[in-house]
């Protein structure tokens, strides 16, 4: 025979219940509001009592994190990954902390796991991206960015880093046209223009080039790199003047103007 639930007992429960819903929801508007301190005084009361709640121990290690406290970020990432081993954003919030400090590798492996526990949450997948691409794993660099991609692929900085996977990549193209989408949402950011111009020059189109170099030539007369390759698309496109600024960029300095002055000889 079941037992009677006695009504004040249930009266008990159900306040409790919206005291810790209330708790959160006013915690999450303090992070919101960015009161990274009275989210985290307001979370150590209420997990004192909910000591596995997920995801207040997510929330007050991402307060943790932005205040610069990552030793006890790390902690309740390891607690909650403790509590529920296939929570990817515990895997990944590491893996960003790992990031930011250079440890590169580390990043890598934790955010692999994190991709593996859920290989549809965007942030992951592109973070993973930036992390192989400084561990040199230029390959799987590109995948990760283009499951990214996939996903949302309006955000600028996903081509710009797709763009420099493929340029190690040798593959010219793909990060012409990287760069390419990258220019277009961010048309008056130098280094996006100064990237796509050199890989299609590389990729055999001076005349899309030179106009990238002019343009960050116009913004930084001093740039000497891009005077170096502006002059070598005109020597491509027939134009002799272009040795002029292949040997002014070859006297300021240029390495790769003067590794090209074979062509004004």
């Amino acid at each position: 025979m079941l037992r009677k639930t006695h009504t004040p007992t249930i009266l008990l429960l159900a306040v409790l219940f919206s005291s810790c819903q209330s708790t959160l929801q006013n915690a999450e508007r303090l992070f919101y509001n960015q009161e990274y301190e009275e989210v985290i005084s307001e979370l150590n009361q209420y997990l004192f009592f909910q000591v596995t709640d997920l995801k207040a121990l997510h929330l007050r290690a991402r307060s943790y994190e932005e205040l610069g406290r990552i030793p006890e970020a790390i902690k309740d990432y390891e607690r909650i990954i403790d509590l529920d081993p296939n929570y990817a954003q515990a895997f990944a919030g590491i893996g960003k902390i790992y990031y930011q400090e250079k440890r590169y590798k580390e990043a890598e492996l934790a955010l692999l796991n994190a991709a593996k526990k859920d290989p549809k949450d965007y942030q992951i997948l592109y973070h993973l991206g930036k992390a192989l691409l400084m561990t040199e794993s230029y390959r799987q660099a590109d995948e990760f960015f283009q499951k990214a991609k996939e996903i949302n692929d309006k955000e600028p900085k996903l081509h710009y880093y797709q763009g420099m996977a493929r340029a190690y990549l040798g593959d010219v193209l793909g990060c012409a046209a990287s760069f390419n989408t990258y220019v277009k949402y961010e048309p008056d950011n130098m280094i996006g223009r100064y990237n796509r111009g050199f890989a299609l020059m590389r990729a055999g189109y001076p005349h899309w080039a030179l106009e990238d170099f002019e343009a960050v030539l116009k913004q930084n007369p001093k740039h000497v790199e891009a005077l170096a390759k502006k002059g070598i698309c005109m020597t491509q496109m027939g134009n002799s003047q272009g040795c002029l600024f292949i040997q002014e960029a070859a006297s300021k300095g240029s390495d790769y103007a003067q590794s090209h002055l074979d062509l004004c000889s």
